[in-house]
């Protein structure tokens, strides 16, 4: 392994949100799936129990408490609430692709989507995790959930390192879950195309629709501050490589409502075990596309 250096402390850390829009209010889009888990297909969000509210996705809370909880842990040890730098950022978990690639720090690929670029970033992305995460739990399963969001996290974390390795951006600093969120996205579209679904077929396109604005909002937003320099640093390749490893694990999936169980878990260990094997084989091969300090060789 080569030696790095460290990000400069004035070094603009990147984020890898594009201050996402909401897909919608969590507990209205998800009235007909959580009916639906419950076994009274249809059944208006406002009859069930508000006491089952929480415990009906429990994986999306955790997820925002581990978020949440590294930002106050952040906060209280003297990191900006509101601008953290690059340095700070990268002592948290943040991405870097020289540490990554030459020195060791691959759990930098999964820390980093639990790391944020201040108080405004974190509040977004949760904001859209929560209502991405409410949708996403009948159809996933809390395992589901939390397994979708690791690692298209972290195939949105590789694909950044390699894009910025190619731009020669060795130093540059990534955090933040908006590719885990985008991955979530890839997952849900496939999802609720699904014929097994015991929704009516009008409000599973609706929710669709949703899913799909945001990620083509957010895309737009993303792609077109970066052609405008309006001086936003968003990491879209943690965007699009989030939201294609959501795709990927999706595929292999049935919905856990209106599939039996074996079959959904069969799946389910099937899209873990696909998209784990594709990021391990992405992994090893920027490793050796970029072998060390000053490449391209001579």
């Amino acid at each position: 392994m080569g030696s790095y250096a460290p990000p400069p402390s004035d070094f603009p850390a990147k984020s890898h949100d594009s201050l996402p829009t909401a897909v919608a209010p969590g507990a209205a889009s998800t009235g007909g799936l959580a009916a639906a888990s419950e076994g009274i297909p249809g059944e208006p969000v406002e009859t069930r129990p508000a006491q089952r509210s929480w415990a009906y996705a429990p994986a999306t809370y955790v997820l925002m408490g581990i978020n949440c909880a590294v930002f106050v842990a952040m906060v209280i040890s003297h990191v900006s609430f509101l601008a953290p730098t690059a340095d700070q950022l990268h002592q948290w978990g943040a991405t870097q692709p020289a540490d990554v690639l030459y020195g060791g720090g691959w759990f930098r690929v999964v820390t980093a989507m639990f790391v944020h670029v201040g108080i405004l970033h974190l509040a977004t992305n949760m904001w859209c995790l929560w209502n991405l995460g409410l949708l996403g739990e009948p159809l996933l399963g809390p395992f589901g959930v939390f397994a979708a969001y690791i690692l298209s996290g972290a195939a949105g974390n590789l694909l950044s390192i390699g894009v910025n390795m190619a731009n020669h951006n060795e130093s540059s600093v990534g955090a933040g879950a908006s590719g885990a969120v985008f991955g979530l996205a890839g997952v849900l579209i496939v999802l609720l195309k699904s014929p097994r679904l015991p929704i009516p077929p009008k409000e599973s396109s609706s929710l669709r629709r949703y899913v799909i604005y945001f990620a083509v909002i957010n895309f737009v937003i993303g792609f077109g501050s970066a052609r405008l320099h309006l001086g936003i640093n968003i990491d879209n390749m943690a965007h699009l490589g989030g939201f294609l490893g959501g795709i990927i694990f999706a595929l292999p999936l049935v919905p856990l409502l209106g599939s039996p169980r074996p079959l959904f878990q069969f799946r389910r260990r099937l899209a873990v075990g696909v998209l784990s094997g594709v990021l391990v084989l992405f992994g090893f091969y920027l490793s050796n596309v970029f072998p060390g300090p000053g490449w391209p060789a001579h």
